[in-house]
């Protein structure tokens, strides 16, 4: 980056003070973020095929549940990568340790609870 350049009000708002980091570990983060958000649209794309094609396989009530789960999780996960570039960003900026990763556990503890819902469904389907 030119030491010259003048950050807008908006960058320094957004990115907070320190200088500017490595531009490799700053692309770095820009990956991790875009993996974080292909993630979230392929859990939006799973609410969006299971609406579609599997609206006369599953019972009502838990595909709407599963829709809206995997619609919840795609919003917790779009939402959490933004916030956590930026807060990786800022701590690159300040050489300052970087902030636990908070979409790993929730993203886990989300599809344990979705993998639960879907054998109680398909429980009931084989033995009901």
């Amino acid at each position: 980056m030119n030491p010259e350049h003048r950050h807008t009000p908006w960058e320094r708002w957004l990115l907070g003070q320190g200088k500017a980091p490595d531009p490799r570990f700053t692309l770095a983060n820009e990956r991790t973020f875009l993996a974080w958000i292909r993630t979230a649209l392929a859990l939006l794309g799973g609410a969006i095929a299971l609406e579609t094609f599997a609206a006369h396989a599953w019972p009502a009530p838990a595909r709407v549940a599963m829709e809206l789960a995997l619609l919840a999780m795609s919003l917790l996960v779009s939402l959490g990568a933004g916030w956590r570039w930026l807060a990786v960003e800022r701590a690159l900026r300040r050489e300052a340790p970087l902030p636990l990763a908070r979409l790993v556990p929730l993203l886990s503890v989300a599809c344990g609870l979705a993998c639960v819902l879907l054998v109680g469904v398909f429980w009931e389907r084989w033995h009901g």
